[in-house]
């Protein structure tokens, strides 16, 4: 008789706890599958934070949103297309010609609101990164003419089999949006798959 108890005992604890819960002490659903590589790429580090006066100028509110708008679009399409990770300080500084990027993690914005877009913020972003701002750089780019071989893979892939990266005075082209007339969505994507393939160089 005291086997059946044990049974009956053993099914009752199974219809009062559910079948979900059965289910997840089975080892085939406690395992989490690996996820996808662009689900891994979307968990992007890229984080920014602007510094602000406690009691901004009408100056400094319009500047403050102009910069966010930019901020943010730029950070969600590191985010979307890389797996980069920076935490990057922000700061409005009207005395700043246009605006920079230290591998600090601090980005500058000056007062002239032409450069408070997206393509600035993509630019200086990959500044923070080491984009003529660190050793590998000075390494892999020194030259003239980026030699790190993923880079340079992608480029060819995106302009033929001639395509070259080059550098100088810490810029890269094509594709380092170093101006307006460089601006399309295409080549910010490019942009930053090219920054992260930097990244992967060893910069």
């Amino acid at each position: 008789m005291r086997p059946r108890k044990a049974l009956i005992a053993a099914l009752t604890a199974a219809l009062l706890t559910g079948p979900g819960v059965a289910q997840a002490a089975t080892p085939q659903t406690t395992q989490a599958a690996p996820a996808p590589a662009r689900e891994r790429a979307a968990a992007a580090t890229i984080t920014w934070s602007l510094v602000r006066a406690s009691n901004p100028t009408e100056d400094q509110r319009t500047a403050y949103d102009a910069i966010t708008r930019a901020m943010n679009a730029a950070v969600a399409r590191y985010n979307n297309l890389s797996d980069l990770g920076k935490t990057i300080t922000v700061r409005y500084e009207p005395g700043v010609p246009t605006a920079d990027g230290n591998i600090n993690g601090t980005i500058r914005f000056g007062s002239n609101r032409s450069y408070m877009t997206e393509r600035t913020a993509l630019h200086e972003i990959a500044h923070t990164i080491g984009v003529g701002t660190s050793s590998g750089w000075s390494r892999l780019g020194g030259s003239g003419t980026w030699t790190g071989g993923q880079a340079t893979a992608l480029v060819k892939q995106y302009d033929g089999s001639g395509a070259k990266i080059s550098t100088g005075g810490g810029h890269f082209w094509p594709y380092g949006l170093n101006y307006d007339n460089e601006w399309s969505n295409t080549a910010a994507d490019r942009h930053v798959h090219i920054v992260a393939a930097m990244v992967r160089d060893g910069l």
